[in-house]
């Protein structure tokens, strides 16, 4: 009953401060286990898609400091956020996120590991590609853009658009592969390269210039 009241609010509130072009959600499966991998804009980004995919179960993994803020640690409390350490290799974080998909929720992941704040996107870290690894289920493509004028915007007390685009799912193929930093690195770019076939040519950042054979790594599921 919490967790439908809290999204309701939060969809409320952002359907009032943002124009969202949401349709693409309809795209992500209902049920199962899905990893979710997205670009990270800013802090708009895990509230409007956890409160719109609502009543799909879905968790993520969340840094350790939004706990230090009383309003997002409520929020991400409710939504079962896992609390990650980025500073380490954080053993009980991807615990956790492998007890949640063997639930049939979906595990969203933001690889960048931190928000870019202008929507263009950067490297990702190599956990993503060992969770893939590790857990072996379908994995989502998923972006949202537009949002990152949203503080130049709620000053002129204007709304601002928000575009979410969700891609076709897929699995990697490690069948072959060597496991050490290097090819991990490559798992990564081949998937982050997915999240950045859905934005604009202006938001791809890094991956504008990062280029990896993807038919080695990435298997199509549709």
């Amino acid at each position: 009953m919490l967790k439908w009241f809290v999204n309701s609010v939060v969809r409320l509130i952002a359907h009032v401060i943002l124009k969202i072009d949401g349709k693409a959600l309809k795209k992500v499966p209902m049920q199962g286990p899905l990893l979710a991998v997205a670009n990270h804009v800013n802090f708009l980004d895990a509230p409007v898609v956890i409160a719109m995919l609502h009543p799909r179960p879905t968790t993520g993994l969340v840094k350790k400091e939004t706990w230090d803020n009383p309003l997002h640690a409520f929020l991400f409390t409710v939504w079962e956020g896992i609390p990650i350490d980025r500073d380490i290799a954080d053993f009980s974080a991807f615990r956790a996120a492998k007890e949640a998909l063997k639930e049939g929720k979906i595990l969203a992941v933001a690889p960048e590991g931190t928000r870019s704040r202008n929507g263009r996107m950067s490297r990702g870290k190599p956990g993503i590609a060992i969770l893939a690894r590790q857990c072996d289920v379908p994995i989502l493509p998923l972006v949202y853009y537009g949002h990152e004028d949203f503080f130049t915007n709620i000053k002129r007390l204007k709304r601002t658009p928000m575009h979410i685009r969700v891609g076709e799912p897929f699995r990697i193929n490690w069948e072959g592969k060597a496991r050490d930093k290097a090819t991990l690195q490559a798992v990564t770019d081949a998937i982050m390269l997915e999240v950045a076939d859905l934005l604009p040519e202006q938001y791809h950042g890094e991956y504008a210039e990062i280029e990896v054979d993807r038919k080695e790594f990435i298997q199509r599921l549709t």
